[in-house]
């Protein structure tokens, strides 16, 4: 049996700004020449470029490069790390949480915060009981709570907003 290795798509962000998708199959099919061990002739839609690596930090994937004497930071993600950042679990990230939703189905136990109120990241918002179990919800950032959507006793679904930051 001949398998084809599955074509992953890279996010690579440049200069903070500009976010573009690279597949591995576009990798696999890049026209570079390495000229030395940081430098690279590239052909690129019929034009000639010239690529340098001037930083490199493996670890955090981040890479500062010089294409004919314009320099770029990109920053690449693998598809795991577009997920972690879909999920809201970047490491040192600022949090962009704007609502918070019940994460299962479940009755409101308490509410810990009132609308106005500046809270500041892991303060207990409010409790919900599901399976039995009380889960205390906090919050993922530092901020100022904009409105409840729910009171003591009601019954929520999965996903259903809960509260709202501003």
């Amino acid at each position: 049996m001949n398998s084809k290795p599955l074509n992953t798509i890279f996010s690579l962000t440049v200069d903070t700004s500009h976010e573009l998708q690279v597949s591995t199959e576009q990798i696999d099919n890049f026209d570079a020449i390495a000229i030395s061990k940081n430098k690279w002739h590239v052909l690129h839609d019929e034009k000639s470029l010239e690529a340098e690596l001037m930083d490199s930090n493996f670890n955090s994937r981040n890479y500062k490069v010089k294409v004919n004497n314009n320099t770029y930071n990109v920053q690449i993600n693998n598809p795991l790390d577009v997920l972690i950042k879909e999920l809201g679990f970047e490491v040192g990230a600022n949090k962009k949480v704007n609502d918070i939703k019940a994460p299962m189905p479940g009755l409101i136990l308490d509410i810990n915060v009132k609308a106005g109120q500046t809270v500041k990241e892991n303060d207990p918002l409010l409790i919900l009981e599901a399976m039995k179990m009380e889960n205390v919800i906090v919050s993922p950032r530092e901020g100022i709570i904009k409105s409840i959507s729910v009171e003591k006793g009601n019954a929520v679904d999965k996903n259903q907003l809960l509260i709202e930051f501003e």
